[in-house]
């Protein structure tokens, strides 16, 4: 979860001034027939619903570039690590038992894989 809101706060700081929306113009109707904006809707809801949309795109994005930049051991150290998939997140220290190599060099590659992901989101989001 931490490699999620990681992102989150990457994509927070980088987000592009699209297509306006007013909060107060009307998007349809109710069943009485009058007038509902925005506003009603995510007033009437538990929690900030725009937060959630955007944390849930960005999260597509990450998985679906996932496969296509990091290597199989990136990945498997980052599946580990934050416990991507479903799975339970692990200590460098656990990483490194179970991969038989150093806890120094499982950091490496973490820190290798998020730079090479974040690089990735980076460039994608200029197009």
């Amino acid at each position: 979860m931490r490699i999620a809101n990681e992102l989150l706060m990457l994509f927070r700081s980088r987000k592009k001034n699209g297509r306006e929306v007013s909060l107060y113009e009307p998007i349809g109707t109710d069943k009485e027939g009058n007038e509902i904006s925005l506003l009603d809707i995510l007033e009437s809801s538990d929690g900030d619903i725009a937060e959630a949309m955007d944390f849930r795109k960005n999260l597509r994005r990450l998985y679906k570039i996932f496969d296509g930049t990091l290597t199989e051991r990136e990945k498997r150290v980052l599946i580990l690590r934050y416990g991507m998939f479903g799975g339970e997140e692990k200590t460098q220290r656990e990483i490194a038992e179970k991969l038989h190599i150093s806890r120094s060099y499982v950091s490496r590659i973490e820190k290798g894989a998020l730079g090479k992901l974040k690089k990735r989101l980076d460039s994608e989001e200029v197009l």
